[in-house]
């Protein structure tokens, strides 16, 4: 069934890259994406697919009802784009001046069009229906919790299954690797602000300095982690920004911290974050000082159903060989909103390597330098195509793993 996939796709990928040039030259920051919105409309027009527009954010869900009834599957890619000027000197670079697709999304997009495209042909194959979800908001908007608060305007309830493919550099072209269990971090930020007193820099003794109670913080921070968090369950804490003072020669009245907070399991997550508000303000109690902590829950670990990536694998060497697979041995410590869909419909989310061609050191996401290979996105399209096939022709006997905190912070140990 799977096994002219990879042609198809390569016949398909004039138009695949076209339609990736064009929304990377018009790239549109969180939830309203009209340019990008208007692209994936007018690429999807005349395939026959059941196509609807977000209400509260530009997001388009599209359906391919397959020749006989079943289950559902998810096909997700996100849209946005990121606040960097971009300097890669590429003909169809951004043309909206410090915004940038510098982390895959117009790739991403594409691609997921392709599949649709590839999916039509096959339609008399599939047992079941296909949901398309393109998706505004990824970086930092919570784009996939509102379309699922939404709904996607679909009968029949959630998808049995979800898939997603997010590009980079990690591995040469063509290339993909995941894990069943948490793949990805949850990603909180920590604010807080450090109350002393002010005055004359020649007599601390007459202030309070908030500076080094700040510094103080930042380095019990560090001990927290290493003495207070299972080295197998890990925590990732970053303070990336201190701000205070206005002059060489005035102690302020105020330090303001700025920082990230990563976990891997949702245990681990909210013992860190009852963690790090009790030592800030503990530690600005001893010198006197107060402290303001905010913590801004941002979005949860990422989980692989076990089930369902093991299914998933097993399609892509199937597809791309043995050899072409990769079991990623621990998560990566950034975050993503895919983790949403995963808390609500078993699924999987699996790396594509895009790495250009050369010997030289790989450039990453959200670098202002990125690019994408574009000689992979054929992988992409197939990978797509393949997972959804193979789920709709009703012979994976997959059973996804039971959710709630207690499995995922069994996977996470």
């Amino acid at each position: 069934m799977i096994s002219t996939l990879l042609q198809e796709a390569q016949e398909l990928q004039p138009d695949v890259v076209r339609l990736r040039r064009v929304i990377h030259s018009h790239p549109e920051l969180g939830l309203h994406l009209p340019h990008t919105q208007a692209a994936v409309i007018q690429a999807l027009e005349g395939l026959g697919l059941s196509v609807r527009k977000g209400d509260r954010l530009t997001s388009v869900v599209a359906t391919l009802d397959g020749a006989r009834p079943g289950p559902s599957i998810l096909l997700r890619a996100d849209m946005d784009a990121l606040p960097v000027r971009e300097e890669t000197g590429l003909d169809f670079a951004s043309r909206n001046e410090g915004v940038m697709h510098a982390c895959g999304h117009d790739a991403h997009v594409a691609m997921l069009v392709g599949a649709a495209r590839l999916l039509v042909r096959h339609r008399d194959q599939l047992a079941g229906r296909v949901v398309f979800m393109f998706q505004p908001g990824e970086e930092g908007y919570h784009g996939a919790r509102f379309m699922l608060e939404e709904g996607f305007g679909i009968e029949g309830g959630a998808p049995a299954a979800a898939f997603a493919l997010h590009g980079g550099s990690r591995n040469r072209a063509g290339v993909v690797a995941t894990r069943p269990g948490p793949i990805l971090a949850s990603g909180d930020t920590i604010e807080a602000v450090i109350h002393g007193r002010g005055g004359h820099a020649s007599a601390p003794h007459d202030c309070l300095d908030p500076i080094p109670v700040a510094c103080e913080i930042v380095q019990a921070l560090q001990t927290f982690v290493t003495r207070r968090v299972d080295a197998f369950d890990p925590a990732v804490i970053t303070i990336a920004k201190i701000e205070a003072g206005s002059t060489r020669n005035v102690i302020p009245e105020t330090a303001h911290l700025l920082g990230t907070i990563r976990t891997v399991s949702e245990r681990t997550r909210e013992r860190v974050l009852e963690g790090v508000e009790r030592l800030v303000k503990g530690l600005a109690a001893a010198h006197g000082a107060e402290a303001q902590v905010k913590l801004i829950r941002g979005y949860p670990v990422t989980v692989n159903d076990e089930g369902m990536t093991g299914f998933f694998t097993r399609v892509a060497a199937e597809l791309l060989g043995e050899d072409r697979v990769r079991l990623m041995p621990t998560p990566m410590m950034g975050s993503e909103d895919f983790s949403y869909v995963l808390r609500q419909i078993p699924g999987t989310l699996m790396f594509l390597g895009t790495r250009p061609d050369g010997d030289g050191a790989p450039i990453p996401n959200h670098s202002n330098r990125m690019v994408v290979n574009e000689a992979a996105m054929p992988t992409g399209v197939a990978l797509h195509a393949a997972v959804a096939l193979r789920f709709l022709d009703g012979s994976h006997g997959v059973r996804p793993a039971p959710t709630g905190e207690p499995q995922q912070a069994a996977r996470a140990r």
